[in-house]
């Protein structure tokens, strides 16, 4: 898995490409853990995310619980037809705003 970080203003955002799992997901939660409480906002742009497994979707609400509680915002962006299916199973689309692309989650969080 790769994080490119990039900012928009005073939003960070993380580009997350390959695949979030067991052998990956502590990589985006030493990020998430560092940037998430510094941040005012942050965009998770997931257009290169291949797969997710319950171990990524774990780090995503320590995170969202991270930035509520330093009073952030996190949005999500650009999941793919497979990755959104996960979330859409698993509830957390509920959880997370979830924006088809990277200006609207940008929008979101502002």
């Amino acid at each position: 898995m790769q994080i490119d970080e990039t900012m928009d203003g005073d939003v960070l955002i993380l580009s997350i490409q390959g695949r979030l799992d067991s052998n990956t997901s502590k990589q985006l939660d030493e990020v998430l853990t560092n940037q998430v409480q510094n941040r005012p906002a942050v965009v998770l742009d997931f257009s290169g995310l291949e797969y997710i497994s319950s171990a990524g979707l774990r780090v995503l609400l320590k995170g969202a619980k991270q930035a509520r509680a330093s009073n952030g915002k996190l949005a999500l962006c650009s999941l793919s037809p497979h990755v959104r299916e996960v979330f859409d199973i698993s509830g957390f689309s509920n959880i997370f705003s979830i924006q088809a692309d990277r200006q609207t989650a940008l929008a979101a969080v502002k």
